[in-house]
């Protein structure tokens, strides 16, 4: 994985525009930085293989869909050290979002979406509690969301100083 001293002034600001909208024309952001067309795609290009750019993806609206309810829950399980099956088996679970090892008296945070307690209560009870190494869980329903994104704060230099 490339270190953040690889990326120059241009990619950065490529990233913040493609970090904005995934769908913008390369014409458009090549517009913004001052650069051809075909040297912005190869930048981009670049970027998937380094695997600084992971992918592509859409955002939906949870309540759309029937996932309205948000929740994280904080796991601890057996003998409480990293166990990547154990990981993993979280992350198969549909309802599951993200999984995080963590430090602390727990050993897994986990983000979830459901559809309403009553599925909430299902899924912590059938799924999480079929798993052998849960030891216990704490929930915490989050009740408005102020922000949530997955963007990342990409710092730049002068938009000035550019690098071929």
């Amino acid at each position: 994985m490339a270190t953040d001293s690889t990326i120059d002034n241009v990619d950065r600001e490529i990233l913040a525009i493609l970090q904005e909208n995934a769908r913008i024309p390369n014409a458009e952001i090549a517009r913004r930085v001052e650069m051809a067309p075909s040297a912005v795609l190869e930048r981009i290009r670049k970027l998937e293989e380094r695997g600084i750019i992971r992918g592509y993806s859409v955002r939906l609206d949870p309540k759309a869909l029937g996932c309205g309810l948000l929740a994280y829950v904080f796991v601890r399980s057996e003998g409480g050290v990293w166990q990547g099956d154990f990981a993993e088996a979280l992350s198969n679970i549909a309802e599951v979002q993200e999984v995080h090892h963590i430090a602390g008296e727990d050993c897994f945070l986990v983000k979830v979406r459901t559809s309403d307690t009553g599925a909430l209560g299902t899924l912590l009870r059938d799924r999480f509690g079929a798993l052998p190494s849960v030891r216990s869980t704490r929930t915490t329903i989050v009740l408005e969301t102020a922000k949530e994104t997955t963007a990342l704060a990409i710092g730049q230099e002068t938009k000035g100083a550019r690098h071929a």
